[in-house]
């Protein structure tokens, strides 16, 4: 049985999913800033919003329920990077994350998860990763964002040196050449 004839033009009814599309990302996206400010609003309450770099303001939960606590982490050079496990470029660099994590002490390294825990958890259940995790949700969105990540995209890359002084983000795709010049740059 054939379904009955559309009163919407096939070109007209593509502009209508279109805008539906495009109103569903500008929901998303605010609803990851408002999740940000959320998280924010959580650390301002903890005295910390008198600080001006954000990234050290940062406290989010860890899959245990655990804090994780970037103010802590001052000290080393840090390599800080944004993930989801929907984001193929993003499981591609976890492993080279992870080596550089396992070989070079001198360096703090954090993953922030752009992702619901249970995405996290499953993920982690199969792909063991030796640094901490935090779990932003659709917040990290606007974290990475506050951060330098003005394209939005996923994966993103934040490098701050031992005083807390963000030296280099990177948009995209980790290499182990990016990682060996910011290795030289410290």
């Amino acid at each position: 049985m054939t379904s009955p004839p559309s009163s919407i033009p096939p070109r007209q009814a593509a502009v209508s999913r279109r805008h539906w599309l495009a109103a569903g990302g500008i929901g998303l996206m605010l609803a990851g800033a408002g999740g940000y400010m959320a998280l924010r609003a959580r650390g301002d309450s903890q005295g910390l919003a008198s600080r001006p770099d954000p990234l050290w303001d940062l406290e989010l939960p860890q899959l245990d329920g655990a804090p994780l606590r970037l103010a802590g982490l001052r000290g080393k050079p840090l390599l800080l990077n944004f993930w989801a496990t929907w984001c193929a470029p993003c499981v591609e660099e976890l492993p080279l994350i992870n080596a550089f994590d396992q070989q070079e002490a001198r360096w703090q390294v954090v993953g922030i998860a752009v992702d619901t825990p249970e995405n996290v958890t499953r993920f982690m259940q199969r792909f063991a990763l030796g640094f901490p995790v935090g779990v932003a949700g659709a917040a990290g969105v606007g974290l990475a964002r506050e951060l330098g990540n003005t394209g939005g995209g996923l994966p993103f890359t934040v490098v701050a040196d031992a005083s807390g002084m963000i030296r280099a983000r990177k948009i995209g795709q980790l290499h182990a050449q990016d990682l060996a010049d910011w290795q030289r740059m410290f």
